[in-house]
């Protein structure tokens, strides 16, 4: 949220014809200011007074930092703006990228946090049919974006394996044919991969990417395998397949068990030879709202997690190490490179049916893969069509996609409209739906927002130590290695 009147050394007068546009918020000793460009600025209490007052004069250093970065009314770079604010929202022109296909809901894990509301392996009622799965893949390749990324989710996808070889197969065809840069994820526990399966995801171009809560006494208690060794049976193939040179990443969600392991659940991580992990929140989403008692926690409890893990992953960096954390990454990305990472629940507007989609096992399309979990609890109301009678005109003009583009765009929030981190962030209708009952949500007691304004505090506090910000810079230069697809477009 932008400065209370009282927490900003109020000037003796205002320079109007001296101010751009900015937003401003009290950080640290100082104020951290930022504009709809992009860029930021850290200035301390009498350079913010002197720079409202128009009182800064010309060639000094700060005045020329902030004419160069927009602040300055009389001096903008029009070019220059434009195409950072282009970059930023480059997305709104090019159609959802992101497919998310459910195979199955047929799951063999009994996770305490499912936010899929899967059912036991046997209900094979509940796998997508070859027939519905081609009708999907003919759907995607309606969208006008030349990029497409098509993500098996589940249930364990495993269990249709038939239909998730089948189309990679179909998916790669059709790309070939229209020329088109198609990739493919999965999003696996892993324990029914096999060395016949692996090879042929690996010939297909298939990312793989898994969940992984850390060491023993936190991944096997969130994650509950009644075929064996939970644990054990991911870390092979997370080292098997690291072995290989082939592209996995590994998603963990924070459990009640897990906020009192941050250092233990890095080490984990970095002692299998991955080098990113997704420190992700739980949600009140499938299992985990009806379990919420026992597995959930408090917003503040969160952070204090994320900090500390985020802080020992710094302190491993500066010691050598090449380990990053993912959501800083792509905030960091929108941050310091002006760039938008594929990131769609934070987006404004958000992802939904404009930059991701999703298909259920009976070929039902939603909105995003929350907007289908939701369904799965029986609120419906971000179903926004079927393949086989829809098209992508008609998902696209669905009332629930305008209403999720109207509710998520940050203009169109109260605070929002005026937050320091408007120029980053994002609004999830559905997450607003699930804990407030509305797409609009209420922003002074919405967890997500609650999270990503601390997040996005706890960043900005790290930018101003030049340190910090070169092992940041680290973890989004050119020369890190891809991530799996499947493990960066989703929360």
């Amino acid at each position: 949220m932008s400065a209370s009147p009282a927490a900003v050394p109020l000037p003796t007068k205002t320079s109007l014809e001296t101010l751009g546009d900015f937003y401003v918020r009290p950080l640290g000793k100082g104020f951290l200011l930022t504009n709809d460009w992009g860029y930021y600025l850290h200035l301390g209490p009498d350079e913010l007074r002197r720079f409202v007052e128009g009182r800064l004069s010309e060639g000094q250093p700060l005045w020329r930092e902030l004419k160069s970065k927009g602040f300055l009314r009389k001096h903008l770079d029009l070019k220059d703006l434009a195409s950072k604010f282009a970059s930023h929202n480059s997305y709104l022109w090019r159609g959802p990228n992101l497919h998310i296909v459910v195979v199955t809901l047929r799951c063999n894990l009994k996770c305490v946090y499912c936010h899929s509301s899967v059912v036991g392996e046997k209900r094979r009622e509940f796998d997508m049919t070859q027939k519905t799965a081609r009708r999907v893949v003919d759907f995607i390749f309606e969208s006008p974006n030349p990029d497409l990324t098509i993500e098996f989710q589940g249930g364990e996808p495993l269990l249709n394996w038939e239909v998730v070889r089948f189309i990679a197969r179909y998916s790669r065809k059709k790309a070939q044919e229209q020329r088109r840069n198609l990739k493919l994820a999965l999003v696996s526990n892993f324990t029914l991969l096999d060395e016949d399966k692996l090879k042929e995801l690996s010939d297909l171009g298939v990312a793989m990417c898994t969940s992984f809560d850390g060491p023993p006494a936190v991944h096997d208690h969130n994650r509950i395998y009644l075929g064996g060794n939970g644990h054990a049976s991911v870390a092979h193939w997370i080292e098997r397949i690291l072995s290989l040179g082939l592209p996995t990443g590994a998603l963990m969600t924070t459990t009640r068990r897990s906020l009192s392991h941050p250092r233990a659940i890095v080490d984990e991580y970095s002692r299998l030879g991955l080098r990113e992990i997704f420190l992700r929140p739980l949600h009140y989403l499938g299992f985990a709202r009806r379990s919420w008692e026992t597995i959930g926690y408090r917003d503040e409890e969160f952070i204090a997690f994320y900090r500390e893990a985020v802080d020992y992953i710094l302190e491993l960096n500066l010691r050598g190490a090449r380990f990053k954390e993912s959501t800083a990454s792509l905030l960091l990305r929108k941050i310091l490179l002006h760039q938008d990472p594929g990131y769609v629940d934070l987006r404004s507007p958000c992802g939904a049916t404009l930059g991701q989609v999703s298909y259920d096992y009976d070929g039902q399309i939603y909105t995003c893969d929350e907007g289908r979990m939701l369904a799965a609890e029986g609120d419906r109301m971000f179903r926004v069509g079927d393949v086989a009678k829809d098209g992508y005109n008609e998902i696209v003009d669905h009332p629930t996609t305008k209403a999720c583009c109207v509710a998520s765009t940050m203009e169109s929030q109260p605070l929002c409209q005026t937050c320091v981190y408007k120029p980053y962030c994002g609004i999830c209708p559905v997450l607003n739906q699930a804990t407030q009952n509305s797409i609009w949500g209420r922003m002074p007691t919405n967890s997500y927002c609650y999270i990503f304004m601390h997040v996005f505090d706890y960043l900005f506090e790290k930018l101003k130590d030049p340190e910090c910000e070169k092992v940041f810079r680290t973890w989004i230069g050119a020369e890190d290695a891809p991530t799996a697809p499947g493990c960066v477009g989703k929360i």
